[in-house]
């Protein structure tokens, strides 16, 4: 089976203009602008982004210097040449500061190379940020949609993507409001529908293969439910060290938590509206538009309340829980007709950020079994 490709729009050149940068656009892959929508395409035809040589020579000096290489082609992917979540950082940073230009650094995935960079800037309006992202391509028919945290985008799996193991294409769900031109949401609910509304325009029908990480596990929860609701089979729902609001969590895990916080707090305003649960690396910006996205994030999980699901959840927890509940069981096996944990070292922060080929090294075993289970059926 073939995986899943991308369709192209073009739009336009980039010129010069006495000193100034004259835009007018041409690549867009899988994310919208102001005036065009665009989906995945099933043809087998490869993504063909042009741009002009102005915008390719404003960006090669910036790749060599973030990436630290002397010589970088224009259609080298960015991935290959080392780069990371931490380097897509710095790279738009400088971009922004070069260009004029502000973009998520998640854009990335869509353009990795120089060219689909500066095609992507040369589109005259800047382009939003899709409800999904590619993160790793797959040979198998059927993808995994995986959930972001409180930080709002899928770049914070970098690292423990690139070390799963599997021929299931993976596709990142991206908040909305990351590129700065759209509101935030700031109610499960809705950000459940919008991601389910994306999810079955590339995959109608199921098994859906659905994993959340921290905030991500509720979404994905939510999006489980709504999915099982129509009739939909979900063969995974992984939830990785996900728990809803203090406030919904058993009385001894409340206390437990409080107690925690107000250790660590040391005389500060205790905070229970479940930002303790992330605190993003210092190596991310905090632009305007990250800070809505956490905001928003944080007031959905003020609000949202687990409601039954009737299926199973598989629970990866942390190993430290500082921070967070102890007995994933206490929170979840209420909610959920069956339900199991496994642990993997680190803390909250340090699962994905440390100690992510641990977590690579589960999340195959849990699509393996689906596929077992899929071959004998």
């Amino acid at each position: 089976m073939s995986s899943r490709r991308f369709s192209v729009t073009h739009l336009g050149s980039c010129q010069r203009d006495k000193g100034r940068l004259s835009i007018s656009g041409r690549a867009a892959i899988f994310f919208q602008t102001r005036e065009t929508s665009l989906t995945p395409s099933k043809s087998g035809r490869s993504v063909n982004t042009e741009a002009s040589s102005s915008m390719i020579e404003i960006l090669t000096p910036i790749w060599q210097r973030v990436l630290q290489q002397s010589s970088i082609g224009i259609n080298d992917n960015f991935f290959d040449l080392g780069g990371d979540f931490s380097l897509a950082l710095r790279l738009f940073t400088e971009i922004s500061q070069g260009c004029g230009r502000v973009l998520s650094p998640v854009m990335i995935y869509q353009a990795p190379t120089i060219a689909g960079l500066a095609a992507l800037l040369e589109q005259p309006a800047a382009p939003r940020s899709p409800a999904l992202v590619p993160l790793k391509a797959g040979a198998d028919s059927t993808p995994v949609f995986l959930a972001h945290g409180l930080g709002g985008t899928a770049m914070d799996f970098f690292q423990a993507v690139k070390h799963v193991q599997s021929d299931h294409p993976i596709y990142g769900m991206q908040a909305r409001g990351m590129d700065g031109l759209d509101k935030p949401l700031d109610r499960v609910e809705d950000m459940a529908q919008l991601y389910l509304d994306a999810i079955r325009e590339m995959q109608p029908h199921g098994p859906y293969l659905l994993i959340g990480y921290s905030f991500g596990g509720l979404v994905t929860l939510e999006v489980a439910q709504r999915l099982s609701s129509n009739g939909e089979k979900i063969a995974l729902l992984a939830m990785v060290d996900a728990y809803p609001n203090i406030r919904y969590l058993p009385w001894k895990q409340q206390i437990r938590l409080i107690a925690h916080h107000a250790r660590r707090v040391l005389g500060n305003f205790l905070n229970l509206s479940g930002s303790a649960l992330y605190r993003p690396p210092a190596s991310v910006s905090s632009s305007p538009a990250l800070q809505r996205v956490r905001e928003s994030a944080y007031l959905a999980l003020a609000r949202y309340r687990p409601r039954f699901y009737g299926g199973k959840i598989k629970f990866v927890r942390a190993a430290i829980t500082s921070g967070v509940p102890d007995d994933p069981a206490a929170v979840w096996a209420h909610v959920a007709s069956e339900f199991e944990v496994e642990t993997v070292p680190g803390d909250h922060l340090a699962m994905i950020a440390t100690h992510f080929e641990d977590l690579a090294s589960v999340l195959p075993r849990y699509l393996n079994e689906v596929d077992a289970d899929r071959s004998c059926n």
